[in-house]
């Protein structure tokens, strides 16, 4: 992947389908600080495995979290353990999953906190991901509904 593929949902967010092993270099040519792998390890024969991953983005002098999600399976002690990986590093961050989805979702619940629900569907929107179905959520977890 090349760092024209990691798609920025905030000043200080992207998110990307998998990484490959020349990816964490490129991330950090990028200004990308921090990594986090939401891939849980084993979901496809083609992935890089959380120590693999995590090796590649420190020998790219990049910061490293793993917090797997499984699809579907998004609930409040995940979006915590990602919340805390993002305030434990530096940003700019970058966040991947298989195609990214998983990822930009818990970048979407993790800022429904302090930004307008609906500009953060609009913002994942204009990255390539349809976050519209999970509007209502978010403006719960804003405290508009």
């Amino acid at each position: 992947m090349h760092e024209s593929r990691f798609r920025q949902v905030a000043a200080d967010f992207f998110v990307a389908p998998q990484l490959g092993t020349e990816d964490f270099a490129a991330a950090r040519a990028a200004g990308i600080r921090t990594v986090i792998n939401n891939r849980p390890d084993g979901e496809a024969p083609d992935q890089l495995g959380d120590a693999e991953a995590r090796a590649l983005a420190e020998a790219a002098g990049l910061a490293y979290a793993f917090v797997p999600v499984t699809t579907g399976s998004i609930g409040p002690d995940t979006v915590a353990a990602f919340a805390a990986a993002v305030e434990r590093n530096l940003g700019p961050y970058l966040a991947y999953c298989r195609s990214g989805t998983r990822s930009c979702h818990m970048w979407a619940f993790m800022a429904a906190r302090r930004r307008p629900p609906q500009e953060i569907v609009e913002a994942a929107a204009a990255a390539g991901y349809d976050l519209s179905p999970v509007l209502p959520v978010l403006r719960r977890l804003a405290g508009e509904g």
